[in-house]
């Protein structure tokens, strides 16, 4: 039987592909590459303990309001702080209250485009605790 050995990647739908890569390119310094307007995270330039998680959410979920998508991206940084200040400072609509857990620090913001992002700082190189 062959088996899932992880996510490759997230893609979704957008108003303006372009605008919306290049916002993410002045606000996280994503490396978008423009024969196919995405961007590629290597796992070695990801912190020790990082991964990639898959988890489906009930249907009535509330997580990912006030988004009306019905999916949220989860980006890996490295200063989570200064993160949100970028997002701040490109118009970015920071929600909800930052909080830590034993395996990272956690914030959210809603993009241009109304998609709810969360961002996560890896504390204790990822340990669920």
């Amino acid at each position: 039987m062959g088996k899932a050995l992880g996510v490759g990647g997230v893609f979704f739908k957008s108003k303006d592909r372009d605008a919306l890569g290049q916002w993410y390119k002045d606000t996280l310094g994503f490396d978008v590459d423009a024969s196919y307007g995405g961007s590629s995270f290597s796992h070695e330039q990801s912190p020790t303990g990082a991964c990639t998680v898959w988890g489906p959410f009930k249907s009535d979920t509330e997580y990912f309001e006030p988004s009306k998508k019905n999916f949220m991206i989860n980006l890996i940084v490295d200063d989570l702080e200064e993160c949100l200040k970028q997002v701040q400072a490109n118009g970015g609509q920071l929600v909800g209250d930052p909080c830590e857990e034993s395996y990272g620090k956690f914030a959210w913001f809603i993009d241009p485009e109304g998609n709810k992002i969360e961002l996560w700082q890896i504390l204790n190189d990822g340990k669920f605790e």
